[in-house]
């Protein structure tokens, strides 16, 4: 049976549950799925500086726990430490923002994106530039509720993500609307009924692609990296990662 790493680079564990549940329901029970939270950083990730330790966090996760896993899903919506960790690994690296756009691109048409955290606007608006699909982002909409906060009362944030999501369709000409955050899984469901445009769950969305991954031909070894410059303070384990 293959094995799924489902990384969440924050410290928020019953994030990490609520993932698993999710992505179990989206694959099925013919893949393994080990789950594992950031040993360190942030509770939640929303912030340019909680972004930066939730790499190192990703990195952690992957040489405590990547040994035997055929894939790997980075369950934080904005990827932090995605090329890195697509450096060291092995295996195919899924992004649930990623995943996400790859998807809303396929369908056609432009997409926005609404998720919980003000200061995540421009950092997505960056990562989606970064990763060529600007032209095909209409906005990115954020509501004033933090991650952390949606998954404490995610009853409570429903009426304001699916404002979000219709103004976004309404005022921003979005075709298609990606729920993103690992905190959010589920609730694209919910919402869907209040607007007319498809809302995209970027959990389903990314276990689906991380999933299809793992069946797909071992790339070919790549040459031996040049020598590495040595690396003080970090995890035994991470430091054997980097060399």
């Amino acid at each position: 049976m293959p094995r799924l790493l489902v990384i969440n680079p924050n410290t928020s564990a019953s994030i990490t549950d609520l993932c698993l549940r999710y992505v179990r329901a989206a694959i099925g029970n013919d893949v393994e799925l080990v789950g594992t939270t950031g040993r360190f950083g942030c509770a939640y990730i929303s912030s340019e500086a909680c972004y930066a330790v939730a790499a190192h966090a990703a990195l952690d996760c992957y040489a405590e726990h990547g040994e035997g896993c055929d894939g790997v899903l980075l369950a934080c919506f904005g990827e932090p430490g995605l090329f890195a960790m697509r450096e060291v690994c092995r295996v195919p690296v899924v992004g649930l923002a990623e995943a996400s756009m790859q998807a809303a691109t396929e369908r056609g048409g432009r997409f926005a994106i609404v998720t919980g955290g003000v200061r995540w606007k421009p950092m997505l608006e960056r990562f989606a530039a970064m990763l060529g699909y600007a032209d095909r982002l209409a906005a990115v909409r954020t509501v004033s509720l933090t991650g952390g906060q949606i998954a404490a009362d995610r009853d409570g944030a429903i009426e304001m993500l699916a404002k979000a999501c219709a103004e976004a369709i309404d005022e921003d000409g979005a075709d298609q609307v990606i729920l993103g955050g690992a905190a959010l899984a589920g609730l694209a469901e919910r919402i869907q009924p209040r607007v007319w445009a498809p809302v995209l769950d970027s959990v389903l969305v990314g276990a689906r692609a991380a999933s299809a991954a793992l069946v797909r031909p071992p790339a070919p070894a790549e040459p031996e990296r040049p020598g590495t410059v040595p690396s003080i303070g970090v995890d035994t384990r991470l430091a054997k990662l980097l060399r």
